[in-house]
């Protein structure tokens, strides 16, 4: 039996770029774009686990199905996750680029799941290596760990896997899945302190993101990214990503900068930093050349 619901917003809403941070990836096993134009996702919510089906009846109206245990907190959470409870106000930017972002897309929403483990150990799989890698390791974790996904999912969605797998998922399949032993510790670490790290989603955002920084392997833009998703942080920056300073600089200044130099060309849009890099990001204006080609992919399971 299934939980319908729906969300009537003050003006127009995109599900799809308000959800779309939470994809890792075309195949991630947790998030599908259908065909139909819907959006299928699986997660793990306090009352259990849950399918969602999502989609677009009007410029203004979100409906939901959802499936599983945890599906009625799914459909009560959902406002949130589409970024209901967004407050853009104050953000008046000077740049021109900026302005002209955020004139293209008034209607971006910053949402949040609520969900920390959940944000958390993809962003960790997500350090210091290459998004392809990354994306591979989670789907091949979530696939083989993961629960099947209630309700009519797509064949090949399943489960985050629950916070006591991760704890018990052996150092081999971390390997296989490319995954050095030191994200692997953050991982099973995290998962240790799986509770704590949920009622994180009860707090201001920037101290939550100071609390989870305290945790082994977890640095500033592990939080910050883990900030954006789960508790809708319009602030969080993530300092220290690879290409995020290159592109910040390339699209307002037409030259590269470094993580200092985007920290203080940002200072302004406090507190409004991740939104302006995603209002650059979806509104097409972001500038990011590319030099070379591209390095192959380490493999730990070749070593």
């Amino acid at each position: 039996m299934s939980v319908v619901g729906q969300v009537v917003f003050d003006g127009p809403v995109s599900p799809g770029l308000t959800l779309s941070p939470l994809r890792r990836g075309r195949n991630d096993p947790c998030f599908h774009n259908a065909a139909d134009g819907a959006i299928w996702r699986t997660s793990l919510m306090r009352t259990g686990p849950v399918t969602a089906r999502i989609t677009k009846s009007a410029p203004d109206t979100v409906d939901c199905e959802a499936w599983g245990s945890g599906a009625r907190e799914f459909v009560e959470t959902l406002p949130a996750q589409l970024g209901a409870d967004d407050d853009a106000s104050g953000f008046e930017p000077d740049d021109p680029t900026l302005v002209a972002a955020h004139r293209r897309v008034r209607h971006l929403r910053l949402g949040r799941t609520g969900r920390v483990l959940e944000a958390l150990v993809p962003a960790v799989l997500e350090q210091r290596v290459y998004g392809k890698d990354a994306r591979r390791a989670w789907r091949l974790l979530v696939s083989k760990f993961g629960a099947p996904a209630p309700g009519p999912a797509p064949a090949h969605m399943r489960l985050p896997p629950a916070d006591d797998v991760w704890r018990r998922i052996p150092s081999w399949e971390f390997h296989r899945a490319n995954v050095d032993p030191g994200r692997a510790r953050t991982i099973v670490g995290c998962a240790q302190r799986a509770d704590s790290l949920e009622r994180l989603a009860a707090r201001p955002a920037e101290q939550a993101r100071a609390a989870m920084t305290s945790l082994p392997g977890v640095g500033v833009w592990t939080a910050a990214e883990v900030a954006q998703r789960a508790f809708g942080d319009a602030d969080a920056l993530s300092v220290g990503d690879y290409h995020l300073a290159k592109m910040i600089g390339w699209s307002l200044l037409g030259r590269p900068i470094d993580d200092p130099a985007m920290v203080e060309l940002l200072d302004p849009v406090r507190p409004h930093r991740h939104r302006a890099v995603r209002l650059l990001e979806v509104s097409g204006l972001a500038v990011l050349p590319r030099f070379g080609p591209r390095q192959a992919i380490p493999s730990l399971v070749d070593l």
